[in-house]
This record gives structure tokens, sequence and C-alpha cells, in this order.
């Protein structure tokens, strides 16, 4: 099993900047793929940006892409979403995931792990 801890969630000004942590613990990290997603109230989970084992792949869903940057470090068991111009549909509670399958899911069902999340609040 791989537990999964998430850090770094607060409350920024719009155009502002935040860096998520995830701290993973159990079997070892770089056997899994990683994944952000996030949920705001009153709507479903949905998908950020995924990285492959190694770092060297990433997948972002659009809305996202230019604007944050998701990477890994095997070393220290820690996946990263730096997150930059940030605008209040942003707001979410921001969730890691470990996937053990060989593919970069965008689904939530392509992830066997998860952390408790951390609040990204981006006010206008």
């Amino acid at each position: 099993q791989v537990q999964l801890v998430e850090s770094g969630g607060g409350l920024v000004q719009a155009g502002g900047s935040l860096r998520l942590s995830c701290a993973a613990s159990g079997r070892t990290f770089s056997s899994y793929a990683m994944g952000w997603f996030r949920q705001a109230p009153g709507k479903e989970r949905e998908f950020v940006a995924a990285i492959s084992r190694s770092g060297v792949t990433t997948s972002y869903t659009d809305s996202v892409k230019g604007r944050f940057s998701i990477s890994r470090d095997n070393a220290k068991n820690t996946l990263y979403l730096q997150m930059n111009s940030l605008k209040p549909e942003d707001t979410a509670a921001y969730y890691c995931a470990a996937s053990a399958r060989n593919y970069l899911g965008r689904g939530g069902y392509a992830y066997d792990y998860w952390g408790q999340g951390t609040q990204v609040t981006v006010s206008s």
C-alpha cells in the first residue's frame, strides 16, 4: 500500500501562485504513476494532471495547461503541483493519487490510492 499526504494549500489572490506537495510512504514511490485531481463544492471530481513513473511524461487538463506544472522527486518520494496564474475557478480541494497502471489515467478509476486532500481557495 501507499500512504499519501498533501500539503501546501491555502488562500491566494487571483494571479498568485501555490505549490502543492504530496508525500508518499509505503511501497516504492517510483513504481506508481501519479496524478492530481480536484473537487469544488457541488461539482464532480475532475482530473488536473498526471505524471509517469519516471517523470518523463506528463498530461494536463486543458484548463490548466500553461499555468500548472506537475513534477516528482522519486528520491524524496514526493509529488508536486506548481500552480501559477491562479483563477477563482481553480478553487477546490486538491487530491493526489497513485496508480499502479502503466499509463497516465485521467479517470479516478485508474488510481488505487488517494490522499486526504488540501484546500486551495483563490479570491478575486
